[in-house]
């Protein structure tokens, strides 16, 4: 376990030093003064210049940055999340001011309150300015900031749809008004919570209460993980959570797996739609516009095989000719649907087109005439 752990330390930060990291610094009307950001870009940033990203903005970013942007490279890499901007707010020297709450109102104030506006009228307006973002954005704090961040929640809409709370130090009132905002919210929220074992016992007792009241809340718009690590302490939950909350929070995201074939896609009344639905909700969800993966593609038509529906491969077919045109994948699927459908002459020559364009996947040119030779021998065309 031990070894494992080590060897995926040691990939994360193998990716994270070939990553696009920019140091900048934002002078800020509001604080009075300038703050410095770490930005992380995706890998290919510069070329893919029609695309936009999700962002993550890291507070405690002086030493928080670097776990987050790692996971996120890593996890990016491998497809288990889509590609984004991180964004990391070092706060070594201002972290208490920039915190800081009324006693009465237990509400952001004087310059915690300016820290809260800097924020969210400066920091993000330049991202959205200076870079290519999209709609939607993940906060992620420890201790006091993963307290602070609740107050994004607060606002309607909310700042972020996103919130990664590693042991928050959460402030009086602070529970009533998080899950009273979670079962009022409008929109897709996803909040993740962590907690662990060996935590530090004043912050770990109410963030239990919390999660149980959490877990009460009926609100189909929030998406609620927890986690209590067995063994964590307060600071080395940070290794095990992020993971775990990127996981959960993009799982919509990732490739077909052999669990949701078998689950999802096998028993649903259409794989077409399935398909359709899953990259409709991903672009609602996350504001990205990714054409549907090859693999994906393989999945969706293997089932669509099994239930002999020729007209929802014909479609499969159709689509894959739009997205991949340069490939047979989409001939392929059609004239498969076709031969399938009771229509060999037109299959034949679908297969025959399918041989003039490029390989992909499992489809090869020698396929396609193989394909289209079995039914000229079948029907002497």
């Amino acid at each position: 376990m031990k070894t494992n752990l080590l060897t995926l330390i040691l990939c994360i930060y193998s990716v994270l030093a070939s990553s696009q990291i920019d140091y900048e610094e934002i002078q800020s009307e509001i604080l009075g003064t300038a703050r410095q950001l770490k930005i992380q870009l995706p890998r290919n940033y510069d070329e893919n210049i029609e695309k936009s990203y999700p962002v993550i903005v890291v507070m405690d970013g002086d030493y928080l940055f670097e776990p987050v942007a790692g996971n996120v490279d890593y996890y990016s890499y491998w497809e288990e999340m889509p590609q984004v901007i991180v964004v990391g707010i070092n706060q070594v020297d201002s972290r208490d001011d920039d915190t800081f709450y009324d006693d009465v109102s237990n509400l952001p104030s004087d310059t915690g309150a300016s820290f809260f506006e800097f924020l969210g009228l400066e920091v993000m307006p330049y991202l959205d300015e200076n870079y290519r973002t999209s709609t939607f954005r993940i906060a992620v704090g420890h201790d006091m900031t993963a307290n602070f961040m609740n107050y994004y929640l607060m606002k309607d809409p909310a700042l972020f749809q996103g919130y990664i709370s590693l042991s928050p130090d959460l402030a009086p009132q602070m529970e009533e008004r998080l899950v009273a905002r979670l079962g009022q919210a409008q929109q897709k929220i996803f909040y993740y919570l962590a907690t662990a074992s060996d935590d530090i016992s004043v912050l770990r007792d109410p963030i239990i209460q919390l999660d149980v009241q959490i877990k009460q809340v009926q609100n189909e718009n929030v998406q609620y993980t927890f986690d209590n690590f067995d063994g964590a302490t307060h600071y080395s939950l940070v290794g095990r959570a992020i993971p775990k909350a990127l996981e959960n929070m993009f799982s919509i995201y990732r490739p077909i797996s052999k669990k949701e074939y078998k689950e999802k896609i096998l028993p649903s009344e259409s794989p077409f739609n399935y398909l359709i639905d899953k990259y409709a909700t991903v672009k609602t969800l996350f504001g990205l516009d990714d054409p549907i993966r090859v693999n994906d593609y393989v999945a969706t038509a293997t089932a669509l095989e099994k239930k002999a529906d020729w007209e929802g491969l014909a479609s499969l077919g159709q689509l894959a000719r739009k997205q991949y045109p340069e490939t047979m994948l989409g001939n392929y699927y059609l004239a498969l649907s076709l031969e399938k459908a009771g229509e060999p002459k037109k299959a034949m020559r679908t297969y025959q087109n399918a041989f003039l364009l490029e390989e992909v996947s499992f489809l090869t040119k020698d396929l396609m005439l193989d394909r289209a030779n079995k039914i000229k021998e079948d029907f002497g065309y």
